[in-house]
């Protein structure tokens, strides 16, 4: 078991570069794999999760290699081009993963069974399964198909415009990308607008992809050609140490080649509605997604509202903004936000049970929780919940508390963020 140790510190400053995007990534592997040629990837996150999705494409006949050059090669062989997979495809801890896969393998005339951890076989999949079965595919699982692992036979789909009941862009994509694979238009209306990468990727590789509001349509049977992506830093990776430098006194980091995708920067909103000094320069595009510089510095950060359409924009980053919250004065309301409850842990009650060791007036709410910040942080040991996010949340609280903090059970990090401790460690013994 890995466990992180971080002291009170003051005076972080530095430049650093955070992983790859982790949606992008999948998402380059996935599409990459059903079009025609070879794709490069530069930037692509080795993390765990991402990992899995290249093994799992590679299961089934797709050939995908390290360059000497750190590129991914990915060598696609279109729309028809996977085989039934010989064994058991494992996605490991990603529900980023399973949802998009099991998109995928609804249009495949062939058998398959697709499973992950113990936490993915916990969390809800009905909310893909049922709209897939709508189109036709035929999928099996534990609790009438709402739990992994899930037998899938698919091939023969028709297409459906799907009123999602969630702002889920796990959803959506999953569904987009079934609707590759039948002849006519497969729309998603979403309550809110969630993330669009997969929107703009499948249009990057050649599909006719449509929006309008916050539905989203694609025509089924495109040619995808093969293309070279770079993937930029992960915005969700790079908010825990914007956080650092914001709550941390005497402190200033940049981030270098951030995305800045619009459905994926409420976490930049809120921090400016708290007050937070932060600078976004060197604007640019990679690949069709904004990127920039982000410079966070210490900040008197103030307690906000965060509601509504903002959540599906920031739904990975709320344990984070919770820190920052704790660490602000007055209160600050998180509401709408019970997709937390079904995430790798029960991240509402993780957040309540780890921040109130820090000293932290925290009260949980079916939806969200209402944190009443400004008091100083005390040094705790904490437990990860087997949660990458709840795992750096705490190490970034450790760092504004008084005294000492011991994280749990960080082995997870590694799903979305490997060298996140080597960062902390270069960042703590450079500061004053």
């Amino acid at each position: 078991m890995s466990e992180i140790r971080v002291e009170s510190t003051t005076g972080l400053r530095g430049e650093i570069a955070v992983p790859g995007d982790k949606s992008i990534s999948h998402r380059a592997v996935i599409l990459g794999s059903l079009a025609v040629g070879v794709t490069r990837v530069r930037g692509f996150l080795e993390s765990e999760d991402c990992m899995n999705t290249v093994s799992a494409f590679r299961r089934m006949g797709i050939p995908i290699e390290r360059t000497a050059t750190g590129e991914l090669e990915i060598h696609g062989d279109g729309l028809d081009g996977l085989k039934e997979p010989g064994d058991v495809i494992d996605i490991g801890n990603s529900g980023t993963g399973i949802r998009l896969i099991c998109g995928v393998l609804a249009g495949q005339p062939f058998y398959s069974v697709i499973t992950g951890d113990e936490s993915i076989r916990n969390r809800p999949m009905g909310r893909v399964t049922k709209p897939l079965r709508q189109m036709g595919a035929q999928i099996y699982g534990r609790d009438g198909g709402n739990r992994a692992p899930l037998t899938v036979i698919g091939g023969d789909l028709k297409p459906i415009h799907y009123k999602s009941p969630v702002a889920s862009a796990q959803v959506k994509s999953a569904l987009l990308l079934a609707g590759l694979f039948t002849e006519g238009e497969t729309s998603v209306t979403e309550p809110a607008l969630s993330r669009n990468h997969t929107e703009l990727m499948l249009r990057g590789f050649g599909a006719d992809v449509r929006t309008n509001g916050t539905t989203a349509t694609v025509l089924g049977r495109p040619s995808l050609q093969a293309r070279d992506i770079t993937v930029p830093g992960d915005i969700s990776s790079a908010a825990y140490f914007l956080v650092a430098a914001l709550i941390v006194p005497d402190s200033e980091i940049t981030v270098r080649n951030v995305g800045i995708n619009p459905t994926r920067t409420g976490v930049l909103d809120v921090l400016r509605a708290m007050g937070a000094d932060l600078t976004v320069e060197n604007v640019r595009e990679e690949a069709g997604e904004p990127a920039a510089d982000i410079t966070a510095r210490t900040s008197n950060l103030k307690g906000t509202e965060i509601r509504g359409e903002t959540i599906p924009r920031l739904i990975d980053e709320i344990p984070i903004l919770a820190v920052a919250a704790a660490a602000a004065s007055g209160e600050t309301v998180i509401a709408d936000a019970q997709e937390l409850r079904v995430k790798e842990t029960d991240r509402i009650a993780a957040v309540a049970s780890e921040l109130s060791k820090f000293g932290v007036e925290i009260e949980e709410q079916p939806d969200g929780m209402v944190i009443r910040g400004g008091s100083e942080l005390s040094g705790a040991e904490c437990e990860s919940h087997g949660d990458h996010r709840i795992a750096m949340s705490c190490t970034v609280a450790g760092l504004a508390a008084r005294g000492q903090t011991l994280v749990r059970n960080t082995e997870n990090i590694r799903t979305s963020f490997p060298g996140f401790e080597d960062i902390v460690s270069d960042l703590t013994r450079l500061s004053v």
